[in-house]
């Protein structure tokens, strides 16, 4: 562990090195996710200022879970975001070799290597809106509660990686897999608000198979008193687990029937 945390710190002392060499574009990308963000919250408040709320959710709470959805996104795009190059160019150039090669694990190798510094846009934004909506709320935090909330949020993250890293992995088999990573990647954006407004296909979709419903709105409906501790908080984290014991599976078979290609 504490060779792969040195390493760690040797890929961002890099990678920030060529970070400060595009400072412009850093700030730019900052800056840019941070508007994304506030528009679709924008487009919020205009709906909530014809209706007074949306299937029994209030503006404010719905902000609470929108917001919520930003932090573990934002953290899985801070950290893992060289999964969508594998997912388009790395495997089909045959650059996959490197990782092979050097003695240390390969998909730690692979996401160490970039760090999107303007995922602070989207955590920035979601640490702001959930402080907003739980002033609003009037939601008591006590300590227990904060040790949960850091659970969730790191179990969504881990369930936004491993959706990643499950389609990316699909590379290895038809090379480039970035169009079906992102299809189902944007799947993420119907777990900003609460379920209970969709048809039930699409709630067993982001529910049971692709589980984006446990990155955002079922952890979330705990911290509003709206969904129990076994059903939000532990359910988030077993789907977390189980989420990244099959993708690093298909990982690992994957590498197994990898075959290096040129351009």
């Amino acid at each position: 562990m504490k060779r792969y945390l040195s390493l760690y710190k040797t890929f961002l002392a890099q990678y920030l090195k060529i970070l400060m060499e595009y400072r412009i574009d850093f700030l730019i990308g900052l800056i840019g996710f941070g508007i994304i963000q506030l528009s679709g919250i924008a487009f919020l408040y205009l709906i909530f200022a014809e209706i007074p709320n949306l299937n029994g959710w209030s503006f404010e709470q719905i902000v609470f879970i929108y917001g919520f959805a930003q932090i573990p996104r934002g953290l899985d795009h801070l950290i893992t975001d060289n999964l969508w190059i594998l997912s388009k160019s790395i495997i089909v150039k045959g650059q996959f070799d490197r990782y092979l090669l050097r003695p240390i694990n390969p998909l730690f190798h692979l996401v160490s290597e970039v760090i999107q510094f303007d995922a602070f846009g989207e955590l920035l934004v979601g640490i702001a809106l959930v402080i907003w909506s739980m002033i609003k709320l009037k939601i008591t935090v006590s300590f227990l509660q904060i040790l949960l909330f850091i659970l969730t949020i790191i179990s969504g993250a881990v369930i936004y990686t491993s959706i990643k890293l499950l389609f990316a992995s699909l590379s290895f088999w038809i090379k480039n897999s970035h169009e079906i990573l992102w299809m189902n990647y944007s799947l993420s954006d119907f777990s900003k608000y609460p379920l209970s407004i969709y048809s039930k296909p699409i709630r067993t979709i982001i529910t049971y198979i692709i589980p984006f419903g446990f990155t955002a709105f079922i952890p979330a409906s705990y911290f509003l008193n709206k969904g129990n501790l076994y059903t939000c908080v532990f359910g988030t984290f077993a789907a977390a687990i189980l989420s990244f014991i099959i993708a690093y599976t298909i990982w690992l078979n994957g590498i197994k029937a990898y075959e290096s290609s040129g351009s």
